[in-house]
């Protein structure tokens, strides 16, 4: 009893308390939507899946983080799983909106790019953390960005843009935090440019271009793509500073805001908790960022900095995406906002992250 008291006092609640709030803020929007469509089985989905994320972290802060810093082939074996799986949706997955993303086993959808993102993580900190003063040489860049381009066709092809684009960023990011040469970086990005082209002329599906081009011309779909992004700027201005109440929001309430639930349940917030409801959600993602960067910027061990900017740059980019798409600042691309949008796959992996991360801290006390 005495060794698991002295292992929860060494947890850094700062970040556990900032995850509960956060998490609670998004389970009173999902409730409020709930209302409106009289249907609270999602919120009830959700509270579960709470629970089980809760468990997970908990459990697994008592692991040794050591055994992804030190086992190669544990961090493989996870990696071809994720891979097998991402691969199974083309062939199980029923296709949703034409998409094939998630498993459905009863009412439960699993969705393994949720997964397969903690799993990348671990994978490149592991692999840069003994590598970094080695980035001179192409040959570890390209094997990196092979690990990555893998999970990231996989996806794309689903098709799923906004998951792709994360994976790729998260690459991105950790080769520069690592020491990419300069000369390196501009290569990647002309030939990052080129895909771009190619993938618009021959790789795009026709929504996803009407949702680009309606981002840059709202009135080139007044109905269609562009409808979400005009609804979601509606929800917001409505909002004003302490919103319409919970329950009371009238795009949210009456289904005129697209799933408020998912994509769009930043818009739900600000419209019904309003400025202050907004303010105080991005202050506990500012706390929890920087809760997540001091651990990397405190630690001497490599694969500690890579794997807690790694998660941060995570977390952040899909932030920053899910708020602009919610702000008509970037195109509709389907990124849920993290421990507030609902979905149960993106909730446990998350918690599964913050418990490596919790145990990493502990142990560094």
């Amino acid at each position: 009893m005495r060794l698991l008291l002295a292992h929860f006092k060494k947890l850094d609640w700062q970040i556990i308390v900032c995850v509960f709030l956060i998490t609670g803020i998004g389970l009173l929007s999902l409730y409020s939507s709930s209302l409106g469509r009289d249907d609270f089985s999602d919120f009830k989905k959700q509270i579960i899946f709470l629970g089980i994320g809760i468990f997970l972290m908990v459990f697994v802060s008592f692991f040794d983080w050591r055994i992804f810093r030190e086992n190669s082939y544990l961090i493989l074996i996870l990696y071809f799983i994720c891979l097998a799986s991402l691969i199974g949706l083309f062939f199980f997955a029923p296709e949703i909106r034409g998409v094939k993303s998630w498993y459905k086993i009863g009412n439960i959808s699993i969705d393994p790019i949720e997964f397969t993102k903690i799993i990348l993580v671990i994978l490149l900190a592991k692999y840069f953390s003994t590598r970094h003063t080695e980035l001179y040489r192409v040959y570890h860049i390209i094997l990196s960005g092979i690990y990555v381009l893998l999970p990231a066709a996989l996806v794309f092809f689903q098709p799923d843009l906004g998951s792709a684009l994360i994976l790729i960023f998260l690459w991105v990011a950790i080769l520069l935090v690592s020491g990419i040469r300069i000369k390196h970086f501009l290569i990647l990005t002309f030939c990052g440019l080129l895909i771009l082209v190619f993938s618009w002329i021959f790789l795009l599906k026709d929504y996803q271009k009407e949702r680009i081009i309606s981002f840059i011309e709202p009135q080139f779909s007044p109905l269609g793509a562009g409808w979400s992004q005009s609804q979601t700027k509606i929800a917001i201005g409505s909002g004003g500073l302490l919103g319409q109440g919970i329950g009371k929001g009238s795009q949210t309430q009456h289904g005129f805001l697209p799933e408020p639930k998912t994509d769009f349940i930043f818009a739900a917030v600000a419209e019904e908790m309003g400025l202050v409801g907004v303010t105080v959600l991005l202050f506990l993602f500012s706390i929890l960022i920087w809760r997540i960067f001091k651990i990397a910027i405190n630690s001497e061990d490599n694969f500690i900095r890579l794997f807690s900017f790694g998660f941060s740059v995570i977390l952040m980019v899909q932030i920053f995406i899910n708020i602009s798409m919610n702000l008509g600042l970037l195109p509709v691309i389907g990124i849920p906002l993290p421990l507030v949008s609902y979905g149960g796959s993106s909730l446990i992996s998350i918690f599964i992250a913050l418990g490596i991360l919790l145990n990493i801290q502990s142990d560094t006390v």
